[in-house]
């Protein structure tokens, strides 16, 4: 039998018979591994421990130590064990497909019936008691015809769709968990009793229309959630809880900023409190762009097909774009333009108004440009995911040789911010060419390393995500970490030697010559939207004081200080700070609690006591206890909160 070298981790090699399989590999290398090996990775491909290995390859064999692919195994074997459980308490249910996704899986099934919570602890029943029976689980490799044949025999007419989306030269794949099997890529544990059946969760029910398609029948998606402990899946529900606490939706209403309605979907109606904080993290962005150099501009919202063309949007993303058809007066046609979805192709356009030199670059262009794009209903989710929306956008204008000294002006702009709104960690991906791409192999060589060392001397770490840049050009991502310890991606750096290119931006070059430029596309807080969304989620609604939109009331005691209240609001208002007054007839005590749950940061309680000594009651949000404070002081400190960073 032909042998096969692998080459282990340590660089060490050895030979094995053709077609030995990881789990063969792993025993071995000694018993012990061979009973607590759960997967292995074969020359960078997650590998199933019952798959042959046919070639010489580098093996790296995994435990329920190795975090990543653990967790990878586990919620995907939950989703087959969910997915079994269902069919047998409800055997004329039809399946679909059950991937992994963050956290946890889904699965889509076909029932005419709608699952309830009641079904929910049911099926985590079921799934407990195939876990605790320790089936094994197995795989085979079919032909097409018979998988065909067995699912059209079973009426699983969803199976035979998934069948023939398979392309005609990758293996079908069957995967049994105890007697029931499933049409799957893998990889998989070895037995049902390896997932841990104190660590998972159903979590919710939610319709899914069968491939993300709305003309297609609509299913029912059950959600899942599981770990490698009790312990974890514990912290993540009490995650979700504080989640749902924080939830930007909730505290809008409570805090009256924003809504949304069926007449404008995906279109955010701003109340006075909401556009309150938008326009206070408009100006602090203004200021901070100011300081680092950027020019702001405004370009057009409804733009002619012509320039989109151009730029090859109207080819890549017009089924995300709003059309806008004119009758022009004596045209014979209808003049079709675009409600812009990015605003690159109109930066270029400033760019290229008046011939440009090497002496202008780099040249900074930002603007808080109004875009609409396209989201289905599905999708859209408060001020996380809108239909229009504006972002922070901004187009750097340079040389080749200016990439790296750009690169490190932003990541520092972008630290200040970040650190600014309370952001004080985030995490950086470099993502570099994709196999489909434009521009040379040496531009992208320049491009790649000027972004990398430009991280590196600016001291932070980076993950790199390779060949996951744009077709234009590679690209820095930007995640922060909230309070709860929730990711959100927002800020992001993209080189691109494309657009320039298409849309003719030229500068003259010190030899003389014409040269294109590269064109960097940066954002910082993505859009103003989902930022003030992940700023009320961070904050529980308890913004910076200098970033709330009702920083301070002035509560009246008792009629009789009505006067002083209004005399202390207005020497606030006088030195910057967001004054109002509450002269209602009411038991202080009810306005301290109203007002809390409004996220007023600073109540001042003034009577009759407050009004002799010309002092203030403070009771700050949060705090159970109050302080008195001179009027003189408590101007000046509050002033000097009310103050934007930078």
């Amino acid at each position: 039998m032909a042998q096969i070298t692998l080459t282990f981790p340590d660089g060490n090699q050895r030979q094995f018979p053709q077609g030995t399989t990881p789990g063969e590999v792993a025993t071995a290398i000694s018993t012990s591994l061979g009973k607590k090996a759960i997967s292995a990775t074969v020359d960078g491909a997650h590998f199933d421990l019952q798959w042959p290995i046919e070639a010489d390859a580098s093996i790296a064999i995994h435990t329920m130590q190795d975090n990543a692919q653990a967790l990878e195994l586990i919620r995907h074997d939950f989703a087959h064990v969910m997915a079994r459980a269902v069919q047998e308490l409800w055997p004329d249910v039809k399946v679909t497909i059950g991937p992994v996704r963050d956290q946890g899986w889904f699965y889509d099934f076909d029932r005419a019936e709608p699952f309830t919570p009641e079904d929910l602890g049911q099926i985590e029943a079921k799934m407990k008691h195939i876990i605790n029976a320790r089936e094994a689980v197995k795989t085979e490799v079919w032909d097409r015809d018979r998988v065909r044949a067995h699912y059209e025999a079973a009426g699983e007419p969803f199976k035979v769709e998934l069948l023939d989306r398979i392309p005609g030269d990758e293996p079908i794949r069957m995967y049994w968990h105890g007697d029931w099997m499933d049409l799957c890529r893998g990889p998989h544990l070895q037995n049902t009793g390896q997932l841990p059946a104190d660590a998972f969760k159903l979590t919710t029910v939610a319709g899914a229309y069968w491939l993300g398609d709305s003309t297609r029948p609509m299913l029912q998606r059950i959600y899942g959630v599981a770990f490698k402990n009790r312990e974890d899946l514990k912290a993540h529900l009490t995650m979700l809880e504080e989640a749902a606490k924080r939830d930007h939706r909730k505290l809008g209403r409570e805090m009256d900023l924003f809504h949304l309605q069926e007449e404008a979907p995906g279109m955010i109606f701003w109340h006075p409190n909401g556009w309150q904080i938008y326009r206070r993290l408009e100006d602090y962005m203004r200021g901070r762009l100011r300081k680092a150099g950027y020019q702001e501009i405004k370009t057009p919202q409804v733009v002619d097909r012509v320039l989109w063309e151009k730029s090859g949007h109207w080819e890549a993303y017009r089924e995300n774009m709003f059309i806008v058809e004119v009758d022009e007066e004596g045209a014979k046609e209808k003049r079709i333009n675009a409600l812009k979805p990015m605003n690159c192709p109109c930066h270029v356009q400033v760019y290229n108004h008046g011939l440009k030199s090497y002496r202008d670059l780099p040249l900074r262009l930002a603007e808080f440009g109004s875009c609409h794009r396209y989201e289905s209903s599905g999708s859209m989710h408060g001020l996380m995911r809108v239909r229009g929306f504006v972002q922070d956008d901004a187009h750097i204008f340079c040389t080749e040789d200016q990439i790296e000294a750009e690169t490190a002006s932003f990541l520092e702009l972008l630290s200040t911010v970040y650190r600014d709104l309370g952001f004080e960690r985030f995490d950086i991906k470099l993502s570099t060419r994709p196999e489909v791409r434009v521009g040379s192999d040496a531009i992208w060589d320049k491009a790649e390393t000027a972004l990398a060392q430009a991280i590196e001397k600016a001291g932070y770490a980076y993950e790199v995500n390779p060949g996951d840049g744009a077709f234009y050009g590679p690209k820095l991502d930007f995640k922060l970490t909230d309070a709860i310890g929730r990711e959100w991606q927002c800020g992001t750096l993209q080189a691109d030697f494309n657009l320039p290119d298409r849309l003719k931006a030229e500068y003259i070059g010190e030899d003389g010559a014409k040269h294109m430029p590269v064109m960097l596309h940066r954002a910082v807080l993505g859009s103003f939207e989902r930022f003030i969304g992940i700023l009320l989620e961070n904050y529980a609604g308890k913004l910076p004081f200098w970033l709330a939109p009702r920083q301070v009331v002035v509560a009246s005691i008792v009629s009789d200080a009505d006067d002083y209240a209004r005399e202390v609001a207005e020497a606030l208002k006088a030195v910057g700070v967001l004054a109002e007054t509450d002269l209602r007839n009411e038991k202080i005590n009810y306005k301290v609690r109203e007002h809390s749950v409004g996220k007023v940061p600073v109540i001042l309680a003034v009577g009759m006591q407050e009004v002799g000594n010309r002092t203030v009651s403070v009771r700050r949000l949060g705090e159970t206890r109050t302080e008195s404070a001179e009027l003189a002081d408590i101007v000046t400190t509050l002033g000097a909160e009310a103050r934007m960073p930078g």
